[in-house]
């Protein structure tokens, strides 16, 4: 790990991908950081790329778009790969079942209907795989419908094992929360299909036709968005505008290339790159 601004420097010099974590890195909450324009406008003027990499399943690439240009940010759908998108992508290559119960939001589910995949959100004997989102609409009948599925043995999948959602006032209960409530009164847990997983940052670099020798992965949790970089062997980066603080870098086994306090840091650096 390296806090030196002219070795960030140089390591970002010649990235054609940037690979962003959105809430806690970005922004928080609705409020988005001073420093975050800047920042994205110098990664287009560097001649690079960038995706928002999100595990949030909470809302669909269009809401998304909706959010961030409400914020300022000029966004478009393909500027997205979010969890869901990779377990769709998990799904296209690994599912021949015939009904998944999918545990999320209604924008969870549209994404995975409009994908062509069978899903229902009622509880019936057809169904063979539970598929497991953030849901900020979580319901306890939802609970109840998860743990009967769960408890007949059908394949679990979940979207991304987050703790906890940063928001402006704190933190929430995201989907690693809810699985654990599961695991206790299953004694199942999901295989979960977003970061750290390296698929999601794997299938993102596809997308857009680069390498992982080209890519950074920037965000604000080790143990998802670091540990994907690392999984994926790219660059990554740590920011402290989010979950993480410098006490838990220091207790965690899992190490970032590079830790800074915001993006306005890769700002200077890019910026230094121009000149």
């Amino acid at each position: 790990m390296d806090h030196d601004a002219a070795a960030l420097t140089n390591a970002i010099c010649g990235k054609k991908l940037f690979l962003l974590d959105m809430d806690g890195t970005l922004y928080l909450g609705g409020r988005l950081f001073p420093h975050t324009l800047a920042f994205l406008k110098a990664v287009r003027d560097a001649g690079a790329q960038y995706l928002f990499l999100t595990n949030n399943s909470s809302k669909g690439a269009d809401a998304y778009v909706n959010k961030l240009i409400g914020m300022g940010i000029n966004a478009v759908e393909d500027d997205f790969f979010t969890s869901t998108d990779a377990a769709c992508a998990y799904l296209e290559m690994h599912y021949t079942g015939d009904l998944i119960y999918a545990l999320g939001t209604e924008s969870f589910k549209q994404q995975l209907r409009k994908q062509g995949f069978p899903i229902t959100d009622v509880l019936s004997d057809g169904i063979d795989c539970l598929l497991m989102g953030y849901d900020t609409e979580l319901t306890y009948r939802k609970l109840e419908d998860a743990s009967i599925l769960l408890d007949r043995g059908v394949t679990y999948l979940a979207t991304n094992p987050d703790w906890v959602c940063p928001t402006e006032f704190g933190y929430v209960p995201d989907c690693g929360s809810f699985a654990q409530a599961l695991e206790h009164a299953t004694g199942r847990l999901p295989l979960f299909l977003g970061k750290p997983k390296p698929e999601i940052a794997l299938l993102a670099m596809a997308k857009k036709g680069v390498k992982p020798d080209e890519t950074v992965l920037i965000g604000d949790r080790i143990y998802t968005d670091i540990a994907c970089g690392k999984n994926a062997g790219i660059l990554s980066v740590l920011v402290f505008s989010g979950e993480t603080t410098p006490k838990i870098l220091a207790e965690s086994t899992i190490k970032p290339d590079f830790a800074i306090e915001g993006v306005e840091a890769l700002l200077a650096s890019l910026n230094d790159l121009r000149r």
